[in-house]
């Protein structure tokens, strides 16, 4: 047997030290929305302040690296303090020490660039002086427009208010066109709060003459007695032929600047565009994806109109009496209400108020038009069951009773499945798996919503009605 060879033990000799070899840890990075802080100030004194309005802004990780990510930086801080005066930015860059963990090292400057271009400032003096030196930016950038409408406010207007005229007024909104050099700088100046304020926006492009700003402005007196400009929102409309001499108007984006939001400055302006696409006749007023909270003000705007419109109010009453007449939720196929074809095209054409948006009001004036009691509650409330459920599943389009089951298959389950349809409006006895079943649930919260927000509205335009 053979035996390892053994080293001789000399008691002087140190054993020799293993050397070890060290890793360093991969940079995992940070997200931006973690280490960026943004505030919009209207003086340098509140530059640094700590009651200093603070945005929350969409995700940023667009604006840096491919994945989103800030690398190469520990304890990293960034705070950007914005100037609604003059709307340039001021980046204020602080960290413990950068190191290449794998990643590189994010050029922040670069990043920073890539939302707020030339208004961002290098020097934080030269930002300070902006408050003094462009104190009268807005002033001069809206001189060319075109004022359309002036309001009194106490520093708010009411919502879903219609009544726009009031003596010594001090806001107004500036019709502007966008291919116009003062235009097209203005709006510059505003992209960094559309890209950091608007979900999925893009710049529009300022020399498109069929774009067109409406600015919100309000005229106020400072401390000397000298009146300033100061730019409460926008919205940027595109203007579309329509055959054969018409125009089209269309809303692409609308911003009220967060210190000035839920005052009722919205409202205000939607009323504005309202009341241009009346007086200048266009055919219809559309809006390009419209979130829900844009979609409640708007709506308020359209159902004030409508509620003082003679035309329609025949057929408003008509449904409201037969939802009233009967058990509609006890019957297999209850109907959808839909309002009569010359109620919606009187409603375009009088009120600029488009097919879509019409059917959205329609709904909210039956519901005004009903007593809160609950048979005829549940009636309604089948309708909009009904409603949100052919817009779901297209039982318009002919797939009224059709079902889709899924079934088990060594084939290809992603692709087996079994469609039948019930005769006479029947249920069948066929057991529906949980995927379906979730379906139901989903489709119920859907309608659930939907009575949310019409009972909002309601309560909005009518304080009375629950």
């Amino acid at each position: 047997m053979g035996r390892k060879q053994q080293l001789s033990a000399d008691p002087t000799t140190e054993p020799k030290k293993r050397r070890r070899v060290g890793f360093s840890d991969i940079d995992a990075g940070v997200e931006p929305n973690e280490c960026i802080k943004i505030y919009l100030v209207s003086s340098k004194e509140e530059v640094g302040a700590p009651d200093s309005f603070c945005i929350d802004p969409v995700d940023l990780n667009s604006f840096f690296e491919e994945d989103g990510k800030i690398y190469g930086y520990q304890g990293l801080k960034i705070t950007i303090w914005v100037s609604i005066v003059s709307f340039h930015a001021y980046a204020d860059i602080t960290f413990q020490s950068t190191s290449d963990g794998g990643k590189g090292i994010t050029d922040l400057t670069s990043s920073l660039q890539n939302i707020f271009a030339e208004t961002l400032v290098k020097n934080k003096d030269d930002f300070l002086e902006t408050f003094s030196t462009e104190n009268d930016n807005i002033r001069f950038a809206v001189s060319s427009g075109e004022v359309l409408q002036h309001k009194a406010s106490n520093g708010h207007v009411s919502h879903c208010d219609s009544h726009l005229e009031a003596a010594g007024s001090d806001l107004e909104v500036v019709r502007m066109v966008v291919d116009n050099v003062a235009t097209g700088h203005l709006y510059s100046r505003l992209v960094p709060l559309v890209l950091l304020l608007i979900d999925g926006s893009n710049p529009i492009d300022v020399t498109d003459p069929g774009w067109e700003l409406y600015v919100l402005i309000q005229k106020k007196k400072d401390q000397q007695g000298d009146i300033q400009h100061r730019l409460l929102g926008f919205t940027a409309i595109y203007r579309f032929f329509h055959y054969p001499d018409g125009t089209r108007m269309r809303l692409s984006q609308i911003l009220i600047l967060p210190p000035y939001q839920r005052k009722g400055y919205g409202s205000y302006l939607v009323e504005v565009l309202s009341n241009v696409t009346i007086a200048e006749n266009v055919h219809d007023f559309t809006v390009e994806e419209p979130l829900d909270s844009f979609q409640h003000v708007r709506t308020c705007v359209d159902i004030q109109h409508l509620l003082a419109f003679e035309p329609i109010q025949d057929a408003v009453k008509s449904a409201v009496l037969q939802l009233k007449q009967g058990k509609l939720s006890k019957k297999i196929h209850a109907p959808r209400f839909v309002p009569p074809a010359s109620a919606v095209e009187d409603a375009r054409k009088s009120l600029k108020i488009n097919k879509k948006q019409f059917f959205q009001c329609w709904e909210i004036l039956i519901y005004l038009g009903l007593d809160t009691i609950d048979k005829y509650m549940e009636d309604y409330m089948a309708i909009i069951s009904n409603r949100v459920r052919a817009n779901i599943l297209g039982k318009d389009s002919g797939t009224e009773g059709k079902r889709v089951i899924d079934v088990p298959s060594t084939y290809d389950p992603e692709t087996s499945f079994v469609m039948f349809r019930s005769h006479d409006g029947e249920p069948s006895s066929v057991q529906i798996d949980g995927t379906q079943t979730n379906q139901e649930e989903q489709l119920q919260q859907l309608v659930d919503e939907r009575i949310k927000q019409i009972k909002l509205i309601a309560q909005k335009v009518s304080p009375h009605k629950v």
